[in-house]
């Protein structure tokens, strides 16, 4: 029998990366984040992180087993738990574990298993879970433990997050910045909101090591960061007395961790350099204002799942340039 050369499509270089060892990469760089939230909120971080990855990697397998028909299963490359590590990332530590499983099953079964699984899904799914439970579950998603509460208890103190604070401050409040925690409180962690909130050191942690590793380039962290940072600068300059400066903005809510771990998602994210310039510029002013005109404090998530749903049309007008490809007189 005759032998036959068959070749597949580029690229044929292989540059050792696989998505196992990518996805892994990325739970290391959330270490950090992990060991801030056990220091800040003890045994209602380690339950609500817990919880939230065994159920995402449960409801994967059995989708994929039960439902799917698949023979091979996605369970061990890393991905469940990715999304069960940012999903209790965007939750308070004292969210009942009923709510948690059910942010699990949406997150997997509906933002990413119904499309298909690893790779087409189109929306970025711990943010589809988070945005399920704010809609459905407002009172227990915005109910935030104070700081230094080590234990897991349904009713516990609670207080305003800076965030909150700083949307009374719009609203007419004229001593809620007052109450705003100092930048280096804010840096370290010692403030109130979800787990992967609390610590602005540990997520650059984790940026850094990604970085290093080259498992995400700096274009969407960047150039969301940049667009936040000015856009909260002009309207600061506008009116000081309501507007907080620039840096508050960039050390409260969600921002690092949607600009760090949320955005880059390889499946959800455009491919070529400028459609990640464009897409983490418009993730940066949606946020914005989102919460400085919008009704809910925090902007990231939505604004994210918002550029998710641009990410066909992005790539398809900024496509990279392709291998040898002479460009065209005019």
């Amino acid at each position: 029998m005759e032998n036959k050369l068959i070749v597949s499509l580029s690229p044929h270089v292989h540059s050792g990366d696989s998505i196992n060892k990518n996805m892994y990469g990325v739970l290391i760089a959330l270490i950090p984040a992990v060991i801030a939230s056990l220091a800040f909120y003890g045994l209602g971080a380690l339950i609500v992180t817990a919880v939230s990855v065994i159920a995402c990697m449960f409801f994967e397998w059995a989708i994929s087993k039960f439902i799917m028909k698949r023979e091979s299963l996605s369970i061990c490359d890393g991905s469940a738990a990715i999304t069960g590590v940012l999903l209790a990332f965007n939750l308070p530590s004292n969210l009942p574990i009923w709510i948690i499983i059910l942010g699990a099953l949406f997150a997997i079964g509906v933002g990413k298993m119904s499309f298909g699984g690893l790779g087409n899904n189109p929306f970025n799914p711990a943010l589809a879970g988070r945005v399920f439970l704010l809609l459905s579950f407002p009172v227990q998603m915005n109910t935030w433990p104070v700081v230094g509460q080590l234990g897991y208890y349904i009713d516990v103190e609670t207080a305003a997050t800076p965030l909150a604070l700083m949307k009374s401050a719009l609203h007419g409040s004229t001593d809620a910045l007052a109450k705003l925690p100092d930048s280096l409180s804010l840096f370290l962690g010692n403030n109130g909101g979800c787990l992967g909130e609390v610590s602005v050191l540990a997520l650059l942690i984790g940026l850094v090591y990604m970085l290093w590793r080259k498992i995400i380039t700096w274009h969407i962290p960047v150039s969301i960061l940049v667009t936040v940072f000015v856009f909260a600068g002009i309207m600061h300059l506008v009116n000081p007395q309501i507007y907080v400066s620039p840096w508050i903005h960039l050390l409260s809510g969600g921002v690092m961790l949607g600009a760090i771990f949320m955005a880059t998602d390889y499946v959800t994210s455009p491919m070529s350099k400028k459609g990640m310039l464009l897409y983490g510029v418009c993730i940066g002013l949606l946020t914005m204002v989102i919460r400085l005109f919008g009704a809910y404090p925090e902007g990231m998530s939505f604004a994210i799942l918002i550029m998710n749903a641009f990410t066909p049309l992005i790539n398809m007008y900024m496509k990279p340039k392709r291998f040898g490809e002479v460009a065209k007189k005019k």
